[in-house]
């Protein structure tokens, strides 16, 4: 079968991955769907469960929406992919500043970052203008946007406001443009394949994200009080070591209760690893996928503990209100939040490393 997929025209093993991810995400659907009709026995684990079913649901919808928007640009070419992806930064943009405070004398900087420097950044992405797209927001659009902000003269709190644009220009825009900037990189031999490297980094990022959230929300879940505790006989054996490995105590409880040491070095490690073994699929060999896999996960796993901290000093759980997004788009931020400071890391890394 791996020599079969080998020997096929690179559009052609494209699609194959997209058969086969299709295909996984049916059947996943299908049990989750079938599972919905299970018999409740104990009200109040089932009820947990229940919940936490709800919620792989949620997840699993927002996986199709994501996939569906990869398979619609891949098969409309890099163009329509960067304006997919144009519009994925601008419906997050949107959802960051509208859950942020803005006065008049920020009226003219909105419509700066969202109809001249979203569609310049964007452009510059789809002409491959590599070392301008990669300078132009951190240089040029952070100089602008505080003298036209002072233009409109309004000096209150002007410091926090214009940062506040600034940050979110930075990750809605600067942070989401480098994936569909991937996709131009040239590598020798991969001619045609780019599409490969996008779909590695989203799924390497998002397996390290979901399995951090899981197994920290498998920890708050009730079970048997009875049985033995994995992680004392751990912190047992390797003493101080052992116990800043394995601990539960969230490490930031204001930012996030979910966030420790523990979930996070086993969703590093499994995500790193499933990145290696998907090599083939890459320029990259089995070490190289290793380390880029770690250098992605880092920076998507730590710009996930930052998004929530904005998220609490806004006072909000989620970018979306009640399970709906302020865009419609369902809380968009919240999934795309990770991959924002995972890209151009990833980006920059690859294309330092290998000449690309």
């Amino acid at each position: 079968m791996n020599e079969y997929l080998r020997h096929l025209a690179p559009n052609h093993q494209v699609a194959a991955l997209f058969l086969i991810v299709f295909g996984l995400l049916v059947i996943v659907s299908t049990v989750a769907f079938l599972l919905t009709f299970r018999e409740r026995r104990n009200p109040v684990h089932d009820e947990t469960w229940q919940r936490e079913l709800l919620h792989f649901l949620t997840l699993l919808r927002t996986t199709w929406v994501m996939v569906v928007i990869f398979w619609i640009g891949w098969a409309l070419g890099e163009t329509v992919a960067t304006v997919l992806f144009a519009l994925i930064s601008f419906f997050a943009l949107r959802e960051f500043i509208t859950l942020s405070p803005t006065r008049r004398g920020d009226h003219r900087s909105l419509i700066l970052a969202f109809f001249v420097v979203l569609p310049i950044q964007f452009w510059l992405v789809a002409t491959a203008h590599f070392d301008l797209f990669t300078v132009f927001i951190p240089v040029y659009v952070f100089i602008a946007i505080p003298v036209v902000s002072a233009l409109a003269d309004d000096p209150n709190h002007f410091l926090e406001r214009n940062a506040k644009l600034q940050w979110g220009i930075m990750v809605c825009v600067y942070g989401m443009s480098h994936v569909p900037a991937l996709l131009l990189l040239s590598f020798p031999g991969y001619e045609g394949k780019s599409p490969f490297l996008v779909f590695f980094l989203v799924f390497v990022v998002q397996t390290c994200v979901l399995t951090q959230h899981l197994i920290s929300r498998r920890s708050t879940m009730p079970g048997d009080a009875s049985a033995p505790a994995p992680e004392e006989q751990a912190k047992a054996r390797l003493g101080k070591l052992g116990h800043w490995l394995f601990r539960q105590e969230p490490v930031a409880p204001h930012v996030s209760r979910s966030f420790n040491w523990t979930s996070w070095a086993i969703g590093m490690g499994i995500a790193s690893l499933v990145g290696a073994l998907f090599s083939f699929i890459t320029p990259f060999k089995f070490g190289q996928a290793l380390a880029v896999s770690l250098i992605a996960c880092v920076a998507g796993s730590m710009g996930h503990l930052v998004m929530k901290a904005l998220k609490r000093d806004r006072g909000i759980p989620n970018w979306g209100q009640r399970g709906v997004g302020v865009t419609g788009a369902n809380g968009l931020l919240d999934r795309v939040d990770a991959l924002c400071f995972a890209a151009p890391v990833f980006f920059h890394s690859v294309r330092w490393y290998f000449g690309a």
